[in-house]
C-alpha cells in the first residue's frame, strides 16, 4: 500500500475546493483540516467535504494537527507571508502554493530560504506541468522531432469582462489580480520550459484597466532568449478566446490546442459545452505530421498524485523552487516594462 499524506487547505474558495476534490480522487492524500478567515466559508467547505477540522486561525492548525502537505490556495499577495509561516512551523514536509507562487521575485526568494531552512518541499501549483499532453511535448522536444525549439507563440485570452462582474479578484492588484499574473504567468512559464532558458531581455505593453478595475486586461510580451530564440505571448481578460501554443524548431514545428486547461466551464470563463479534448500536432520540413489526442484529465489530482510520490520517494517535484523564482523575475521585468515603455534587461 503506498504511504497516505495527511493535508491540510489554507483557503475554502472554487479553487481550495478543485484541490478538495483532488484529496477525495487521490489515494495517497487525506484532506484532515482546512482553514480560511471566514468561519461561514469554512463550514461550507467542511461540509461539502467532510471535514472537521476547521481553523480560522493558520498557528492553531499547524499546532494541533499532524500534516504532511499544506496547500495554500488564497489571494496571490497572501501567498508569500503564508508559505513561510508553514515552512518555518517545523511541522510539514511540504507546501503546495497556488500560481503565482508569489506577487515578487523578491518574495519568492524569501519562500525559497524559509523551505531550505527548515528541509520543506516548496512546489508551485502550475498543474498543467503534470498534464500527459505536456509530458509528450517534453518527450518530443527531448527526442529531437522538430530539431532545436528557436520560437514560441502562445495565446492564453478569454471574453472575461463580458461575464465577470465588478469585484472579481482578478480585476483587483491588491488581490493579485491582472492578466499577467493570472495567464502570462502560464505562457512565460511554458516558453522558459520549452527552451530550458531564462529570457535576458522583456519587452512588454499592457491595455488599460476598465471602470472599476486597477489592473492591465490585456498584456502582449516578448521575451529574448540567448542564442537568437524568441518567445511572443499574449494574455488577455477581454479578447475572444484562445488558449493555443506553436512551437517551431529548425526542423519543424508542435502546435498545442488547449494547453493548459480543458474545462469547459468555470465561472463563466470558458465556453459552455462539454469538456474538450487536448490536441499536439506535429509538422515536419517533409510535410509529414504527427497528430496526439488527449482527453480531458483532472490536473490537480494529477499534481496532488506527483506531489506525494516526491515526498514518498524522495525525488524533486515537476516544478521546483528554482524554475518559479525564474518566473517571477521574468513576471517582474513584464511589468516594469509596461509601465516604462521600455525593454528590460535580466541579468544573465
Amino acid at each position: 500500500m503506498p504511504a497516505r499524506f495527511r493535508v491540510g487547505i489554507v483557503g475554502a474558495g472554487e479553487n481550495a475546493r478543485d484541490h478538495g476534490r483532488a484529496c477525495r480522487n487521490v489515494e495517497q492524500a487525506e484532506l484532515v483540516a482546512i482553514c480560511d478567515i471566514s468561519a461561514e466559508a469554512l463550514d461550507r467547505f467542511g461540509a461539502e467535504f467532510n471535514v472537521s477540522k476547521r481553523y480560522t486561525d493558520l498557528a492553531q492548525m499547524l499546532d494541533r494537527e499532524e500534516l504532511d502537505i499544506v496547500v495554500i490556495s488564497v489571494w496571490g499577495v497572501y501567498h508569500a507571508e503564508l508559505a513561510i509561516a508553514v515552512a518555518d512551523s517545523g511541522k510539514v514536509r511540504a507546501v503546495l502554493v497556488e500560481k503565482p507562487i508569489s506577487i515578487t521575485a523578491a518574495e519568492c526568494e524569501e519562500m525559497i530560504a524559509a523551505a531550505n531552512r527548515n528541509g520543506v518541499l516548496l512546489a508551485e501549483a502550475f498543474k498543467w506541468r503534470h498534464d500527459p499532453q505536456h509530458l509528450r511535448v517534453k518527450e518530443l522536444l527531448d527526442a529531437g522531432r522538430i530539431g532545436r525549439p528557436v520560437s514560441v507563440q502562445g495565446s492564453f485570452t478569454s471574453p472575461l469582462t463580458r461575464f465577470a462582474a465588478p469585484g472579481t479578484w482578478r480585476y483587483e492588484r491588491a488581490r493579485g489580480g491582472g492578466s499577467v499574473f493570472d495567464t502570462a504567468s502560464y505562457l512565460i512559464h511554458f516558453a522558459r520550459f520549452v527552451f530550458d532558458a531564462e529570457p535576458h531581455r522583456v519587452y512588454a505593453a499592457g491595455t488599460p484597466p476598465i471602470e472599476g478595475a486597477d489592473v492591465e486586461m490585456s498584456a502582449s510580451i516578448m521575451l529574448q532568449f540567448p542564442e537568437h530564440r524568441t518567445a511572443q505571448l499574449t494574455s488577455s481578460y477581454e479578447w475572444g478566446y484562445c488558449q493555443a501554443t506553436h512551437v517551431l524548431g529548425t526542423r519543424g514545428w508542435i502546435r498545442m490546442e488547449l494547453p493548459f486547461d480543458q474545462r469547459s466551464v468555470r465561472e463563466q470563463e470558458f465556453v459552455e459545452k462539454e469538456d474538450l479534448p487536448a490536441t499536439v500536432q506535429v509538422f515536419h520540413d517533409n510535410f509529414n505530421t504527427e497528430r496526439y489526442s488527449f482527453t480531458s484529465v483532472n490536473q490537480f489530482d494529477l499534481q496532488l498524485s506527483h506531489l506525494c510520490d516526491c515526498l514518498e520517494t524522495d525525488r524533486p517535484n515537476r516544478v521546483s523552487p528554482e524554475f518559479s523564482l525564474g518566473n517571477m523575475r521574468t513576471i517582474d521585468a513584464v511589468y516594469e516594462s509596461i509601465s516604462s515603455g521600455n525593454p528590460v534587461d535580466l541579468p544573465a
